[in-house]
């Protein structure tokens, strides 16, 4: 009973890392897409953007000792005609806090419906890790796919081989009284469907790049594609970029207005890079000569 508790706290553990290592992932892609310009010295891009990845929305406002701040907020009040609220309370963790309205400060939030994008992070992480993690047992099974019955009293012998077995001993000794007629075999015969899941782990993969604007070829046909092909499918990363750029830009704009600054912000350009090395190359290394 012990030993099978220790598996099953071994197995949750190592599907907790694995989770874990998905949603770190997602979630440093998901904080680093959008580059903000001409920001004052005292805003922070990163723990803006990180305010907007765990919440929704950040508040933009001045503060008359600390200068400009971009911070994580509460929302409460009366709703403006289109619905945003008009009183927010900025906050800190070291306790700090700044009653706001419409009036000196600016709300950015993530995009047109105002998500929360951590939240759509953690469904990524989730099914990755579950494709991830039957990816790994079913690979496990391939390679001890036996299960031997036996007495008691030679299992030890058993387990020992099997040790010797894995440790890839070229000679395996056994004792010459040990009982192998009442042993019997059971082969599990696993299927191997590893490759299967592997493709849905690379479309869940690509769907959630797609989701974050990044560039990707968000199919799992084996044949080289033609560019159009490439150029098709980029029509929605490009789409998903659209509402939370939009949001941002529309707050920078507003920010501009009420406190006179240059704020811009734009996506990380990779496109360009992705049409060089994919949709000017299509074929990769093939069409070049080699060198005389």
């Amino acid at each position: 009973m012990a030993r099978n508790k220790n598996q099953f706290s071994d197995m949750l553990t190592l599907k907790m890392r694995t989770w874990d290592y998905y949603w770190e992932r997602l979630s440093n892609i998901a904080l680093s897409v959008f580059e903000w310009k001409n920001l004052p010295v005292t805003v922070d891009p990163r723990f803006l953007e990180l305010s907007i990845y765990r919440n929704g929305m950040c508040v933009f406002f001045k503060d008359p000792v600390m200068g400009y701040l971009a911070l994580p907020c509460m929302i409460g009040g009366q709703f403006n005609v289109y619905n945003i609220p008009t009183q927010r309370v900025a906050y800190a963790a070291n306790g700090y806090q700044m009653q706001l309205d419409e009036s000196n400060s600016v709300l950015i939030f993530h995009n047109y419906t105002h998500d929360v994008p951590v939240w759509d992070m953690e469904m990524f992480a989730s099914r990755l890790c579950d494709y991830q993690r039957t990816i790994d047992i079913n690979i496990h099974a391939q390679k001890t796919p036996i299960v031997v019955m036996c007495d008691d009293n030679e299992r030890y012998s058993f387990v020992k081989m099997m040790q010797d077995y894995e440790g890839d001993i070229p000679l395996i000794f056994a004792n010459k009284a040990l009982n192998t007629k009442d042993v019997t075999t059971l082969k599990i015969d696993a299927p191997f469907v590893a490759d299967k899941v592997a493709e849905l782990h690379t479309m869940v993969w690509n769907d959630a790049m797609t989701y974050l604007g990044i560039s990707n070829v968000n199919v799992t046909k084996k044949e080289r594609l033609i560019t159009d092909e490439v150029q098709r499918n980029m029509g929605g990363t490009l789409a998903s970029r659209y509402s939370p750029l939009e949001m941002r830009r529309q707050a920078a704009a507003e920010i501009n207005r009420m406190f006179g600054l240059d704020i811009d912000v734009d996506f990380r350009e990779d496109l360009l890079i992705y049409q060089q090395d994919i949709l000017n190359n299509p074929m990769g290394n093939e069409g070049e000569e080699e060198d005389e």
